[in-house]
């Protein structure tokens, strides 16, 4: 009797420490995205540490603390988060958008270019990718490659690139 109670302790004990665990990350991921929703960036950071801690590998805190990293101006903190959630996941357009996002706030517009192009690799039909690939590449200095981008992108049905396309003089 005592071996058949030792048995269903040690079988059921990882299970529930399991649970356990998965509850506590549950309970810091959402603490994590009110803070985020209200706008406090640095508190949700911390959350999402906390996350990591339990599980480094946690797509969605990995995610987040990326994009709290690019909200509260620490783009160098969101770039690597966004390189490790591509590692994760090679074809995650928004990682690809974000980390773009933050390469341009760096002032790195080939890099940002770079990641753009394989946002439309995975979607040609982006027409914010295309909008903000051609900021990229004017402030690279190829206008004319900005002038063809915002014409795809009015041509998609955006309605912000005929604006853009006339505050830059393009055709």
């Amino acid at each position: 009797m005592k071996r058949a109670r030792m048995f269903w302790i040690l079988t059921l004990l990882p299970v529930m420490m399991a649970m356990a665990q998965d509850s506590q990350v549950n309970d810091l991921m959402n603490e994590g995205n009110q803070l985020f929703n209200k706008g406090e960036y640095q508190s949700a950071i911390e959350k999402y540490n906390q996350v990591l801690e339990i599980d480094p590998t946690a797509f969605n805190a990995i995610k987040q603390r990326g994009h709290s990293y690019l909200m509260s101006g620490n783009y160098e903190g969101a770039i690597h988060d966004f390189d490790d959630l591509l590692k994760q996941d090679p074809k995650h357009k928004w990682a690809f958008n974000n980390r773009a996002a933050a390469k341009m706030k760096l002032k790195d517009y080939k890099g940002a270019i770079a990641d753009y192009n394989s946002v439309l690799d995975l979607d040609p039909e982006d027409q914010e990718a295309y909008n903000n690939r051609g900021f990229a590449k004017k402030k690279s200095g190829d206008t004319d490659g900005a002038c063809q981008d915002w014409n795809r992108s009015k041509k998609l049905g955006n309605k912000e690139a005929k604006i853009i396309l006339k505050n830059n003089h393009c055709k």
